[in-house]
């Protein structure tokens, strides 16, 4: 998908990162990816769950790559996908974010 490498790019040469936000009954769960540094093939993969608060690993650029295609060549909501008794209907996004936003979002600190 070129849209997914064209955001790559940016991860690598900007300083921004990339988030995937999405709603079910549980509440938000939002996906973050930011480049750990210059042109390098590492990214930092931020997960948030409502009822699990924030989490953290190293990625590889081809596995944000795969992450980021699977998501956003979806035709419908994550969490219209699922079957339970009151339907989600907030829409998923997808938003490209100064870093400094991205930080101050719900709460997440660095470490």
């Amino acid at each position: 998908m070129a849209f997914v490498e064209c955001v790559l790019v940016e991860l690598t040469h900007e300083n921004v990162g990339t988030e995937y936000r999405s709603s079910n009954v549980w509440g938000a769960t939002i996906d973050q990816y930011v480049a750990t540094g210059g042109t390098e093939q590492r990214f930092r993969e931020r997960r948030y769950d409502e009822p699990l608060d924030w989490d953290e690993n190293q990625i590889t650029r081809a596995d944000v790559r795969e992450k980021l295609v699977c998501r956003l060549s979806q035709s419908a909501s994550v969490a219209t996908n699922r079957i339970h008794a009151d339907p989600v209907t907030e829409p998923d996004t997808f938003v490209v974010k100064p870093m400094q936003q991205l930080r101050t979002d719900l709460g997440y600190e660095e470490s």
